[in-house]
């Protein structure tokens, strides 16, 4: 049997939480999977920092994708998420953090996909929902299709009224008002957890096409990948709490 660490067909997991109990739930549920494997494990921020450090990793090896803890001791998710994301390079891209967290962090959220998470779970959702959003960033996209996301979007940007509400210098609207009519439509569908294959249908065009106006919304947008996108639409007042 291959060594998992080395096989680039599986997918390199970190676990960043300081519950070792519930970093033990997780392992066993991603190592159940032929796909994934857990390479690294680590109780806060701090230690997630220098573990994954490209100068300390020769030993480690590859890490693609980190789940992250919002609230830990020593060092933050937030915090963390920024410091990791920040060391990529084109070369040497960053793992992609997807943030763990609870309904009465929601203030956090949006500062974690701003320090550059490429997504974001609750912390109690099911198995499936976790391996599912693992692949997901893994492909190089976000995590915003489960419902479970939705409502929490949808949750969090009731503290964002002002920014709504602000004139024409919100950076928000003006990254917004260079999309197209076509751009708008497909933005708003991503905003309703719809994938490409789903908003192909809806606007009976091609995947392909889609594909194609999803990455001129994230580059006019200045956006990393759509959970950013939908964000800044929010933000932009595009769309709203229960749209």
């Amino acid at each position: 049997m291959s060594d998992p660490t080395t096989n680039p067909s599986v997918i390199q997991v970190a676990l960043v939480d300081d519950q070792q109990l519930v970093r033990a739930g997780f392992r066993m549920v991603i190592d159940s999977q032929p796909d994934l494997h857990v390479v690294l494990e680590a109780g806060d921020g701090a230690q997630a920092v220098h573990a994954l450090d490209p100068a300390s990793r020769t030993a480690l090896g590859r890490v693609d994708v980190v789940l992250m803890d919002v609230r830990m001791p020593q060092m933050d998710g937030l915090e963390a998420t920024a410091r990791i994301v920040a060391r990529g390079t084109d070369d040497a891209p960053a793992p992609r953090v997807i943030v763990l967290t609870t309904f009465d962090l929601d203030e956090y959220v949006l500062a974690a996909i701003r320090a550059g998470a490429s997504g974001f779970l609750l912390k109690d959702a099911p198995p499936e929902e976790m391996l599912a959003a693992i692949r997901t960033v893994h492909r190089g996209d976000a995590v915003i299709a489960p419902s479970s996301t939705r409502r929490l979007l949808e949750h969090l940007v009731t503290a964002l009224p002002e920014q709504q509400e602000d004139d024409g210098a919100n950076p928000a609207r003006l990254a917004v008002a260079d999309l197209t009519e076509r751009e708008r439509e497909v933005l708003l569908l991503m905003a309703r957890g719809r994938s490409n294959t789903e908003i192909g249908q809806d606007l009976f065009v091609a995947e392909a096409t889609v594909k194609t106006h999803v990455g001129r919304i994230l580059a006019k947008l200045g956006a990393r990948d759509r959970v950013q996108a939908v964000v800044t639409a929010y933000e932009a007042g595009l769309v709203r709490p229960g749209a």
